[in-house]
Order: structure tokens, then C-alpha cells, then sequence
């Protein structure tokens, strides 16, 4: 019988020993956030992931996937973060319940891409033109109008290949707002959203997909994020702008689109501002999302991604400009931080 006890209680002391070893390996295990969603930002969030690993021990997952993808993930709760070029509608938010936060991260160009041999950057397009190169009403590149406002470029009698996004797509919603707005019969006709029906056009998945299908389509059109554009060597457009400048998608005309748009971003920061007012604004710009609850079913977790956010939004924006986004400014990151502050896990807040 002193056997048995003896034998239990070294059982007792061994069980104590090791899951006090597998609470200080818990303790001592590196926090890891998973995300997905859009394209558009993969750039920048890849850099910040390696940054913030190497100087907070921190992993961030993220899997470019588009925004469509990103806001189901986010919705079934399988990630702990959705990204989005376009703001989730209210019957999205309602679908994900809780309190659903869009923390933008920063802004972004949409630019307009083609690949025709011998013609280099630089060529114009009027907005009306470029709808109904959409539409599939202007179907050469000589095209009377396409040669109006390109008087000294050589364009060929050749078809034009339309090129756009397959998957639901942010980038694809910011373009088919820019397109709504500046054209009635692109409004009536296709609308406005991550995905609408094509009336013409190939598909390519990601904004690396179209930028691959340009690339290697001669007399390709497409429309791609700015950073994908650069990378890949590829021609870009000027877009008349609502000033009726026509305006080289920059880093700097980037920036005059958000200072347009600052006056007139709501509480919830879900808004499109393509075709601002400015002199020098390029017209099809719009903001990145992260998508957060603002109640985290994981204190743990949910301290470290907030921690994040506050960084990415704060120490992670000197790493925007070289990658081509416009960092924030200084009068929104204000705001973005009584955001922040409101986030909580069991009640308590997460930041002081």
C-alpha cells in the first residue's frame, strides 16, 4: 500500500513538472496571425510581415488571395484578419456579425497597363474612352479617339485585347467605381463591385494574373495596382482627371487623391475616392483595408494584433513610398487610433 501511494504521488509530481513545461513552452511560443484577402497591398504587407517578425517576434501569415476571398475568410472567422481594396457592404458586415472594423492602411493606384510593341508609357486616356474600351466600343488602338489625345504616338490597326480580373477583387471595385462615375451607360449597364459581368475582356486571377496576361498578350489592355505595374516593366497610362489634366499614376498624384478625399472620409473610413478634385490628383486611387472584429475572442491574440495594427499604421508607414503606396496622413492616423482604442477582449480594452 506505501508502495502504491509512493508511486502515485511521483506520478502526481511528474504530471505537475510537465504541464508546467508545456505552460512555459505555451508562454514562450511566438504568436502567430493569420490573414488573407487582397492582391493590391501584398507588396508592402510582405515586408511588413519580415520587418515585424525580426522586431517583435511576431509571424504574420498572409495569404494574397484577393478581397473577395479575403472578406469570406474573415466572415466564416477562419483568419484573424481580412484585407480589402473595397469596403464590406452592410449586409457583408451583418453576415460576419460583432462589431466589424476597417483600419485603412494605405492608399493605392489603380493604373491602366497595355502592351503594344514599339509604344512605351505615357499614352491618354479620356475616361469616356476608357469606359467603352470596357464596354467594348472601342476595339483598335487607332481608334479616332485613342488617337486625338495620342496625336504623337504610332498606334497600330490592331484589336485591343481587354484584360480583368477573374476573382472578386478590391482593385476590380475601385475600377468599376472610377468607371461608374465617369460613365452613365458603365454605371447602367455593369455597375460597381468586387466582381460585375464583363461585357468583353480575358480574365486574369490576382493583380499579378492580369499582369501576367498583359505582359504576354501583344496589344493587351488591363488595369493592374501601381507596384505590380512598376515591377514588371510594364507601360503605363495617363488618366484625364476630373481637373482635366491628363495625370501619370505617381506616388505623388497618388497622395493629392487622398488629401481630396480627407474632408469627406466617414466615422467608419468605408469610402471610394476615385476622381477627386485636384489639379494634380490622379483619378483611380482608393485605400486598403484591414479587416478586424472589434471585440477578439482571443485576448492573446487580439493584443498582439492590435499591436500590429498601431505599428503598421504608425512605424510601418516609412516603408509605403518605396513600395509606391501613399502613406497616411498624419490628420487620419490620428483618427485611426481612437479606433484602435476602441477594440476589446472580454470586455477589457486592449490598448491604454
Amino acid at each position: 500500500m506505501q508502495v502504491m501511494r509512493v508511486r502515485l504521488m511521483v506520478l502526481a509530481l511528474a504530471i505537475m513538472l510537465l504541464g508546467g513545461g508545456l505552460s512555459t513552452v505555451r508562454a514562450q511560443s511566438p504568436v502567430i496571425l493569420n490573414g488573407a484577402g487582397a492582391t493590391f497591398p501584398y507588396p508592402l504587407y510582405s515586408k511588413w510581415s519580415q520587418v515585424y517578425a525580426a522586431e517583435k517576434g511576431v509571424q504574420i501569415n498572409y495569404q494574397s488571395i484577393g478581397s473577395g476571398g479575403g472578406i469570406r475568410q474573415f466572415i466564416a472567422k477562419t483568419v484573424d484578419f481580412g484585407a480589402s481594396d473595397g469596403p464590406m457592404t452592410d449586409e457583408q458586415i451583418a453576415q460576419a456579425g460583432g462589431r466589424v472594423l476597417h483600419i485603412p492602411m494605405v492608399a493605392g493606384a489603380v493604373v491602366v497597363t497595355y502592351n503594344v510593341p514599339g509604344v512605351t508609357s505615357g499614352l491618354n486616356f479620356a475616361p469616356d474612352v476608357l469606359a467603352d474600351i470596357f464596354l467594348g466600343k472601342v476595339t483598335k488602338w487607332n481608334d479616332p479617339r485613342l488617337l486625338q489625345d495620342n496625336q504623337k504616338a504610332v498606334l497600330p490597326a490592331a484589336d485591343i485585347v481587354v484584360v480583368h480580373r477573374s476573382d472578386g477583387s478590391g482593385t476590380t471595385n475601385i475600377f468599376t467605381n472610377y468607371l461608374s462615375k465617369v460613365s452613365p451607360q458603365w454605371k447602367t449597364q455593369v455597375g460597381e463591385g468586387p466582381s460585375v459581368n464583363w461585357p468583353t475582356g480575358l480574365g486574369g486571377k490576382g493583380n499579378e494574373g492580369v499582369a501576367g496576361v498583359v505582359k504576354q498578350t501583344p496589344y493587351a489592355l488591363g488595369y493592374v495596382e501601381l507596384a505590380y505595374a512598376l515591377t514588371n516593366k510594364m507601360a503605363l497610362g495617363y488618366v484625364r482627371n476630373k481637373a482635366g489634366q491628363f495625370v501619370p499614376p505617381t506616388l505623388s498624384s497618388t497622395s493629392r487623391a487622398v488629401d481630396g478625399a480627407l474632408a469627406s472620409i466617414p466615422q467608419d473610413f468605408r469610402v471610394f475616392f476615385t476622381n477627386p478634385d485636384g489639379k494634380d490628383a490622379y483619378p483611380i486611387a482608393g485605400f486598403t483595408w484591414i479587416l478586424i472584429y472589434g471585440e477578439q475572442p482571443d485576448p492573446v491574440k487580439g493584443k498582439a494584433l492590435v499591436t500590429f495594427l498601431w505599428w503598421a499604421t504608425h512605424d510601418g508607414q516609412k516603408y509605403a513610398p518605396t513600395l509606391l503606396y501613399a502613406p497616411l496622413p498624419k490628420s487620419l492616423v490620428a483618427r485611426i487610433e481612437q479606433t484602435l482604442k476602441t477594440m476589446t477582449a472580454q470586455g477589457a480594452a486592449l490598448l491604454p
